[in-house]
């Protein structure tokens, strides 16, 4: 079967999925929709697709599934829509930053018996995959404690900040879902601080761009996460897992794996410069796990109650932040 889509959004990340479509043997990109239209037109020319308006796809016999890639606030309306349309979804994460809304889109989705799969890509990158298959194949023992460092090379521009949520639901938010992937358990307890470092007008607009948190779970298990919106040195993305038995990493990726030895030390060259490198494999994985479970052949994961959990996590954090203590997930959940 050849899963065919229409893409909502054909901005930076709806660029990426177009890519991932696009060379997809098992999938074809029929058309594309964006309120910009230089923006459509530009991802019609480069995959040869259509350009048609949100109404046309969801009416549209020849789409089997849509690809969400518009601004945050439309995503659950976009999902509430396609589900009773009768179209499978995939939706970049979040599906919305209120948690009640959530709830009710997921509702709907339940209702419809719609597929409907959450944008959390770190889950298919093959070296962060490669550390949950080390804890699963129990080469480490009993996980015990996680470290996760991601690091963007630079903040968002201003208008990003003003509609994305806040560093938590935006950035962290991946963090909070690799946390819940490599635990194996769900965290209980969460306590955030977080700084203005980086920019003023980050501060501000009501930001924060410096973030360090701490999960727990009921059995005492802990998850440290460090964010940061600056990394002069690129884009730092690492995770370790230490366990009863030992400990597995991943290491910060580049685009070219040398090391150059020389009388004045050694050197490598630079990490990544942003996601749309770095993460070109999970990309491909992430959509090619959607495809094959809108053929039928495996379920649709991350499911909507991840993309819901994660948030939860972010709204936990936050009133960690106002109220500078330990929040438990059930006074959020």
């Amino acid at each position: 079967m050849t899963v065919k889509f229409g893409l909502l959004g054909a901005g930076r990340i709806g660029k990426v999925h177009a890519k991932a479509i696009s060379a997809n043997a098992d999938a074809e990109l029929v058309a594309v929709a964006d309120a910009f239209a230089d923006a459509a037109n530009a991802i019609a020319s480069a995959y040869g697709c259509a350009v048609r308006t949100v109404e046309e796809i969801e009416k549209a016999d020849d789409i089997d599934a849509v690809v969400i890639c518009t601004p945050t606030d439309t995503h659950a309306d976009l999902i509430e829509r396609f589900a009773l349309a009768g179209k499978a979804i995939f939706c970049e994460k979040p599906i919305d930053l209120d948690l009640t809304r959530v709830r009710s889109c997921l509702k709907v989705v339940e209702e419809t018996g719609a597929t409907l799969m959450v944008g959390f890509n770190r889950r298919f990158d093959p070296h962060f995959g490669a550390v949950r298959a080390a804890i699963d194949e129990g080469r480490i023992g009993d996980v015990e404690m996680v470290q996760i460092t991601s690091r963007d090379p630079g903040p968002p521009p201003a208008g990003y900040i003003k509609s994305s949520g806040g560093i938590l639901r935006d950035m962290t938010i991946h963090d909070f879902d690799m946390a819940r992937f490599l635990l194996g358990e769900e965290p209980d307890t969460v306590f955030a601080t977080a700084s203005v470092l980086v920019d003023p007008e980050i501060g501000a607009l009501g930001d924060h761009d410096s973030v360090s948190l701490v999960l727990t779970t009921a059995s005492g298990k802990h998850c440290a996460i460090s964010n940061s919106r600056r990394a002069t040195y690129g884009y730092d993305q690492r995770i370790e897992v230490h366990g009863s038995r030992g400990a597995v990493s991943a290491e910060n990726q580049r685009p070219v794996s040398i090391e150059v030895a020389t009388v004045e030390g050694y050197t490598r060259p630079p990490l990544h410069d942003f996601f749309m490198t770095r993460y070109t494999e999970a990309y491909a994985a992430e959509m090619a796990a959607f495809i094959a479970a809108v053929s039928g052949g495996r379920p649709a994961a991350p499911t909507g109650e991840d993309g819901l959990k994660a948030l939860a996590l972010a709204e936990a954090s936050y009133r960690s932040l106002a109220e500078g203590r330990a929040v438990k997930m059930s006074e959020v959940m």
